[in-house]
C-alpha cells in the first residue's frame, strides 16, 4: 500500500503521523509511506531522520495572521493546489491522510476531489478551522476526545484516541543516563514548551530557581528551551548552578520521558497523549494563544480527573511554578494518584485503530471500482 500523510507545521500534528507510519510498517514492511508538509514546518527536519520520505507544499497559515499573511497564504494557496495534484499522480495512494496544520488542507480537498480514500485525525477537544473544514468531506475522521464528535458527521467519525510513536514507549532507562549526562537518584523534572520551545515557561523555570533552593541538590532538569532562548537559559543554569541538561530541541523524547518523575510543559494534544500513556504527573501551562483555546480545554479536562495540575500562562510565576514542583517533589502519593488517573484515560492503541479504519476505508475503496469494473453497481 502507499499511504500519504499530509500535514504538520507542529509537532503536535506531526508526531501522530509518524504514530501512524510506525503502524502500518510494523504490519507490512513493504507499505509505503510519504509525508508532505511544508520547507518551513518542523516535518521538513523530523521525517528524513525517521527515515521517511517527504514532498513540500508551497503552503502557509492563514488562520490567526496579519491581513498581508492572509493575501500571502491565499496565493500560496494556488501554488499548493498544483503542488498538490503534481505530488497525488506521481504517488497514486490508496489513502491520503491529514493530520492536521495548514499543510493538509489543499491536499486532502484535492485528494478528495480525485476520489482518493482520505481521512483525518483530530487531536484537540475543539477542533481547528482546517480539520472543520474537511470532516464535511473526508471519509472517516479519528477524535481524541467525545466531545469533539459534535463538530463532524456522526456516521464518519470514530474515537481513536491521538496515536503516540514508539519511541515514546521504548525509551531505555540506561540510554538516557548517557545522552543527558544526568546523575542518578536525583528527582527528573522534564521542562519543554512543544517543538519550538515556551519563553514563558523558560522564565519561569529560571524565577522558580529563587524558591528550589532548599531542594536544590535533590533535583535535575531536562529541558528543551527552543533555539532562540538556548543560550541564555544555558548561562541562567550555570549561573544558579541548578543541575540539568539543556537542548535547544530534544530529540530522544522516550529516553527523557523514561527517566523523568514529573513533566513540565504546554498542553497540545499531542503531549497530553504522551503523558497520559506514560502515566507522568504533569504541570500544564496551555499556550494562551491556541486557536479556540483548545490548550486550556484539553488541560483542564486532565486538572478535572486529578491527572495533571495547571497553570495559566497569565497566572504563571516563578514562586508559583516552584510551589507546584515542591508539591509533588515531597507528596509522593499525589505522583501516584496522578500516574493512575492518566493511565485510565491515555488510549495506547490508538495507532492500531487510526490504521485499521485506514485499511477498510482502503479495501472498500477497491471493492467500488471492481464493482464498477464489473457493471455492477455498489450499493
Amino acid at each position: 500500500m502507499r499511504i500519504i500523510i499530509a500535514g504538520g507545521g507542529t509537532g503536535g500534528h506531526l508526531f501522530p503521523g509518524i504514530a501512524v507510519a510506525e503502524e502500518f510498517k510494523k504490519r507490512d514492511e513493504s507499505n509505503e509511506i510519504i509525508f508532505v508538509g511544508t520547507e518551513h514546518g518542523i516535518e521538513s527536519r523530523v521525517v528524513p531522520r525517521e527515515g521517511y520520505p517527504i514532498k513540500f507544499l508551497r503552503a502557509e497559515g492563514f488562520v490567526g495572521v496579519s491581513i498581508k499573511r492572509k493575501v500571502k497564504s491565499l496565493i500560496k494557496m494556488v501554488y499548493a493546489v498544483f503542488d498538490s495534484y503534481n505530488i497525488l499522480t506521481s504517488v497514486k495512494p490508496d489513502i491520503v491522510i491529514g493530520v492536521g496544520g495548514y499543510a493538509s488542507g489543499v491536499i486532502l480537498m484535492i485528494a478528495y476531489l480525485m476520489s482518493f480514500p482520505t481521512m483525518i485525525l483530530e487531536q484537540n477537544l475543539k477542533p481547528g478551522f482546517t480539520n472543520k473544514q474537511l470532516g464535511k468531506f473526508v471519509d472517516a475522521i479519528c477524535i481524541t476526545y467525545q466531545e469533539s464528535i459534535s463538530h463532524f458527521p456522526k456516521g464518519n467519525t470514530f474515537l481513536t484516541g491521538n496515536p503516540v510513536r514508539l519511541q515514546v514507549f521504548k525509551g531505555s532507562v540506561e540510554s538516557a543516563y548517557k545522552i543527558f549526562s544526568i546523575e542518578r537518584n536525583l528527582f527528573t523534572i522534564l521542562v519543554f514548551g512543544g517543538s519550538s520551545g515556551a519563553r514563558s515557561i523558560n522564565l519561569a523555570i529560571i524565577d522558580a530557581f529563587n524558591f528550589l533552593k532548599d531542594i536544590k541538590d535533590d533535583i535535575q532538569f531536562i529541558h528543551q528551551t527552543g533555539s532562540s532562548d538556548y543560550e541564555y537559559i544555558r548561562d541562567a543554569y550555570r549561573n544558579a548552578k541548578f543541575k540539568g541538561i539543556i537542548a535547544p530541541f530534544i530529540y530522544q523524547m522516550g529516553e527523557a520521558y523514561v527517566v523523568s518523575d514529573i513533566v513540565i510543559s504546554r498542553a497540545g494534544a499531542t503531549t497530553l497523549a504522551e503523558i497520559t500513556s506514560l502515566g507522568k504527573p504533569s504541570i500544564l501551562i496551555p499556550y494562551p494563544y491556541a486557536a479556540g483555546n483548545h490548550q486550556e480545554l484539553n488541560a483542564r479536562k486532565l486538572q478535572e480527573i486529578g491527572a495533571a495540575k495547571m497553570i495559566t500562562d497569565k497566572d504563571l510565576s516563578g514562586e508559583k511554578l516552584a510551589g507546584e514542583i515542591k508539591d509533588l517533589y515531597f507528596n509522593e502519593n499525589l505522583r501516584n494518584e496522578m500516574k493512575k488517573s492518566c493511565i485510565s484515560v491515555s488510549k495506547p492503541d490508538a495507532s492500531e485503530k487510526v490504521v485499521d479504519i485506514a485499511i477498510s476505508l482502503i479495501k472498500n475503496s477497491k471493492l467500488k471500482v471492481q464493482k464498477s469494473r464489473s457493471g455492477v453497481k455498489s450499493v
